[in-house]
């Protein structure tokens, strides 16, 4: 998610969320649905401390924490998501892989240790203040080798990459956070430069659950800002026939795009 984009999504949300007198944390009429779309607490608590927490590499453990501490935790992508993401990557083989959107590098430093030591990552975000807050971290342990961190919007460096016929194809795994008003725009691009069979996986799909509405759901006008941009998105990977596509509840909704053809 772009860094304005979730400065302003992080603000209403701490401005719109009150707590009760028996502790419970209850929405106001402009809240923001919580990222898990679990609709039972206590089984999303069971799902983390069976097999999330006691399977986290200590690296993974310390960089959630620190994330956890920083202005815009919020939008970090969530633990499960990432050993989700990980196991994925491991088995697909994945070698050559990309980001887009990377806040302090959570979710990259689960891509980077499921990657093979010679594997690399090109990673991408407006803003290098906030992956340096991340990057000792990778440096601990022992990946940081495997990422080329460029600064700034992505649709340039897609443009330059995609003008060299030999990345055509050249990545097996992609996975983009970043800002929703520009996806479409990125899969565009993105589509030719994953490999066939590679997997393009698109975060916050279900964008805080305003994909949905009913009579008792509202939302942060940010959130609704970008609604028509995330459900236009959904319409077009779902025709898309390039692609084979799973959407998951996982975290805030993912989309995985297996590339066809």
């Amino acid at each position: 998610m772009i860094n304005s984009q979730k400065a302003k999504l992080f603000e209403a949300t701490m401005a719109s969320s009150s707590i009760n007198n028996n502790g419970h944390q209850k929405q106001s009429e402009a809240a923001v649905m919580p990222k898990n779309h679990l609709r039972s607490d206590a089984l999303y608590q069971y799902i983390m401390e069976t097999s999330v927490y006691p399977r986290e590499p200590e690296c993974m453990k310390e960089l959630r924490e620190i994330t956890e501490k920083h202005p815009l935790s919020m939008m970090a992508t969530t633990a499960d998501e990432v050993q989700f993401l990980n196991m994925l990557i491991k088995l697909m083989n994945a070698q050559n892989a990309m980001e887009i959107g990377v806040l302090t590098g959570y979710s990259l430093l689960a891509t980077a240790l499921a990657l093979p030591q010679h594997g690399k990552i090109l990673a991408m975000d407006i803003d290098r203040k906030t992956y340096e807050v991340g990057r000792p971290t990778l440096e601990k342990a022992g990946v940081a080798h495997k990422v080329d961190f460029r600064e700034g919007p992505a649709l340039p460096i897609l443009d330059e990459l995609f003008k060299d016929e030999n990345n055509h194809g050249s990545f097996d795994f992609i996975f983009v956070d970043a800002d929703k008003n520009n996806y479409l725009n990125y899969h565009g691009r993105l589509i030719e430069l994953v490999r066939v069979g590679g997997v393009i996986a698109y975060d916050n799909t279900l964008w805080n659950g305003s994909v949905v509405t009913s009579p008792d759901m509202s939302f942060d006008e940010h959130v609704m800002s970008l609604r028509d941009f995330v459900l236009e998105l959904n319409k077009a990977l779902a025709v898309d026939p390039r692609i084979d596509i799973c959407m998951l509840p996982v975290g805030d909704g993912i989309t995985l795009c297996r590339r066809m053809n």
